[in-house]
């Protein structure tokens, strides 16, 4: 009987997980003496907490409040043939932790992981994603982890999916905005993602040209950027773009700007979002200027994955097929240095990749170095 590998999808989607899914779907088929099936597990870790997972399959009966929803399917190298060309996740995502109500849902996907007949599990995902998988691996399940989010804050790996198509839309979105910018003398606070490292807003901020980049790695001073505003429009430029990341915040505040909730997400994170509006207040109130804000939101993550990202996700599936014939479970598909490689989960476990503020950014200009040379 061939053996079985599960994946699933967790968190926020991003371009890149649909290429990712066809190289370990084509990886598990040619990449070694026999192949291996690839179970395709719907809406990340809720699909493993249902009672009756096995039932919701391709040839199960659906219960009445989830009458056409399958929580597994197989998945063959002709069905994903033109997966690696789609934004999102054709399986789905959720932010569900198996680990918000302890034992009892562990067991329950431990359960099912057997009733599957799984022999390994692939993971993609951010940290809480991964967090899950390393929990599993220490309670034996054969786990491998592939790296994806936006906000490139993974320690371990040099890139994770999704970054290189986030950072080409913000600079498209910039360039849209930069026009209406200079046509009308504006200033322009725009927002990003990034709730703890500043990667997407910094390497977002080059490409596209922005004159001030803010991000969570170091507090900002109002004064400071009025000043640098002031400066820019002397030397006769008739508009600016101040780019922030969603969880930069001012010496005045205590922590991240918040929206006064937590979303019920399992891993218990505070919405972050609103800081461009504050911003924009502070700097109107402190000038005659015209103002505006905006927050790029879920654009970031939608869309089509451009070239780098269906390469990168290609390359990392086809790593997570080969950790699995090497038996490497507890690891993560990696890319260092230019090559793919793997690292333990353990490397990745509760820990995020900020930017390092003292090679990679002018505390001073609230930009980037213009050299790396310290």
């Amino acid at each position: 009987m061939a053996k079985r590998i599960g994946v699933l999808t967790g968190g926020g989607d991003c371009p890149g997980l649909n290429p990712a899914i066809k190289g370990l779907v084509n990886g598990a088929h040619f990449g070694g003496s026999e192949p291996w099936e690839v179970i395709g597990l719907r809406d990340g870790w809720k699909s493993l907490v249902q009672s009756d997972v096995v039932d919701r399959g391709p040839n199960g009966q659906c219960g009445p409040f989830f009458e056409t929803e399958q929580f597994w399917k197989v998945l063959g190298p002709g069905e994903v043939e033109h997966w690696d060309t789609e934004g999102g996740t054709n399986l789905g995502s959720s932010r569900t932790n198996p680990y918000r109500e302890g034992e009892v849902q562990e067991k329950t996907v431990l359960a099912n992981i057997e009733a599957l007949k799984l022999d390994a599990l692939v993971a993609i995902g951010g940290e809480d994603t991964l967090g899950v998988a390393a929990k599993l691996h220490h309670a034996g399940v054969p786990v491998v982890g592939i790296p994806k989010t936006i906000d490139k804050d993974l320690p371990g790996s040099d890139y994770t999916l999704g970054f290189e198509t986030a950072v080409q839309i913000i600079t498209e979105e910039v360039d849209r905005v930069r026009t209406t910018a200079g046509s009308h003398s504006r200033t322009f606070v725009i927002e990003t993602m990034g709730r703890h490292a500043g990667h997407l807003a910094l390497q977002g901020g080059i490409a596209s040209g922005a004159y001030i980049t803010l991000i969570p790695e170091h507090q900002f001073n109002v004064a400071r950027i009025v000043r640098l505003l002031v400066e820019r429009r002397m030397r006769g430029i008739r508009y600016s773009i101040v780019l922030l990341s969603e969880g930069a915040y001012s010496e005045t505040m205590d922590g991240p700007y918040t929206l006064g909730s937590i979303r019920d997400t399992g891993f218990a994170h505070v919405a972050l979002g609103g800081i461009a509006d504050w911003l924009n207040q502070e700097i109107t109130r402190a000038t005659d200027w015209d103002v505006r804000s905006l927050s790029l939101s879920h654009l970031q993550r939608g869309g089509a994955p451009c070239a780098y990202d269906r390469r990168i996700g290609r390359l990392f599936g086809r790593g997570a097929a080969d950790l699995i014939r090497r038996g490497l479970s507890g690891h993560m598909v990696a890319l260092r240095n230019g090559t793919i490689t793997d690292v333990p989960l353990t490397e990745v476990e509760n820990r995020i990749q900020t930017v390092d503020v003292e090679k990679e950014y002018d505390v001073h200009r609230y930009n980037a170095r213009r050299s790396n040379i310290v």
